[in-house]
């Protein structure tokens, strides 16, 4: 109920748009530059919040913040951001304010993101996840959705082999992230169950085919066989969280020999204290300094994939523990230090809430996100 309440909170009533954080420039390391503005809201974010406030029975919330994701990918595919402000601003310069010293003296101090001119690959398949969800959920669907869909999906025919920034928004090298071609994958999955479960009209044929062209590729380029693992991105050796989406959208089963590999690979390597790391800063992938706390999203994550597993006491201890971490008014951040046990990052984080919620729903109930996740991966595999 807190996470929920904070959620509404986060929530700008006129337009629907849930902001990332209410903060800006909070740091990811005490005294260090990966200090980011969240206040806006990302389209990635939308997959999860719909999750979280349908399986809660929030229709109503989950329809406003479906209407703004609608509002703003409006327009051309090339045009689309990955984040807008809460009124749907697309202009949101970063920029440092060199004269704050920011928060325990970490600097500098940005307002605005850069982010927002950045290819993010990923976000096609959210938002196509996003309306699949809304659609299955008979949220009032409105004719003009699928024409939306319908253009998202014709520019993701030409772009889904482009190397991008990633979930992650690196400020590197564009590289080919295996998570971004998962969500590419997801993209053109829910573009055919939209055709198969809705009768909605589209060529079919050809989304099939690019969805198997797209999986095999994954397969192939993104996983390691020596080590029995995804890679963080083709061609690497090292890992990353945001892997332990796979079983979650559908991508492969959580039991799949490879994804059970790179669960356990995920708990050996990036594990701090039990809890988990985006990825191995000191890599320099993202191009920025490395230092930053345990990722509180992808510890849910972890959660989820383990009750997946059957693992049910340890994903009800790891639980356990993130709840542990709320401050005195139940409040959660993006990230924790272990060694100095306390938040790190923006506060309060909206994806960590939700993370939250619906890790309790896939704990707690048989028809929560995680047998959502299960049904929808059964009728792919038999489709397949």
């Amino acid at each position: 109920m807190r996470s929920l309440i904070t959620l509404k909170a986060l929530t700008y009533s006129p337009t629907g748009g849930i902001v990332a954080a209410p903060t800006t420039s909070l740091p990811e390391q005490l005294g260090g530059m990966r200090n980011w503005d969240y206040r806006f809201c990302w389209l990635r974010d939308a997959t999860f919040t719909l999750y979280a406030l349908m399986f809660a029975g929030y229709l109503d919330e989950a329809q406003a913040w479906r209407e703004w994701l609608l509002r703003a990918v409006a327009g051309t595919p090339e045009d689309m951001q990955i984040l807008y402000g809460i009124a749907g601003e697309r202009r949101l310069v970063e920029s440092e304010l060199d004269w704050l010293p920011g928060y325990g003296g970490a600097g500098p101090v940005r307002v605005g993101n850069a982010a927002e001119s950045q290819f993010q690959l990923d976000v096609y398949g959210e938002v196509m996840d996003s309306l699949h969800l809304a659609r299955t959920a008979g949220l009032h669907p409105k004719e003009h959705v699928w024409q939306i869909q319908r253009v998202l999906l014709d520019f993701l025919e030409s772009n889904w082999d482009r190397p991008d920034e990633g979930i992650w928004e690196i400020r590197g090298e564009r590289r080919h992230f295996t998570h971004s071609r998962v969500m590419a994958w997801v993209a053109f999955d829910r573009a055919v169950k939209a055709v198969e479960r809705f009768g909605l009209d589209g060529p079919v044929a050809r989304w099939r085919s690019m969805r198997e062209t797209v999986r095999a590729q994954v397969c192939r380029d993104g996983f390691d066989a020596g080590r029995n693992t995804f890679v963080q991105y083709y061609g690497s050796k090292n890992l990353d969280a945001s892997l332990l989406v796979m079983p979650l959208v559908g991508f492969l089963p959580v039991n799949d020999p490879r994804m059970r590999g790179t669960i356990a690979a995920i708990e050996c390597e990036l594990l701090s204290d039990g809890l988990v790391k985006r990825y191995h800063t000191s890599t320099g992938i993202d191009g920025l300094p490395p230092g930053e706390g345990t990722f509180l999203p992808c510890s849910f994550w972890l959660a989820d994939n383990l009750a997946l597993l059957g693992r049910n006491e340890d994903a009800e201890a790891l639980f356990e523990r993130l709840l542990s971490l709320r401050n005195d008014v139940g409040l959660l951040a993006e990230e924790y230090d272990p060694a100095e046990r306390r938040l790190l990052g923006n506060f309060p984080q909206a994806m960590t809430h939700v993370a939250l919620i619906n890790t309790a729903g896939n704990l707690s109930a048989p028809g929560g996100p995680g047998e959502h996740w299960r049904q929808n991966r059964d009728k792919m595999d038999r489709m397949v």
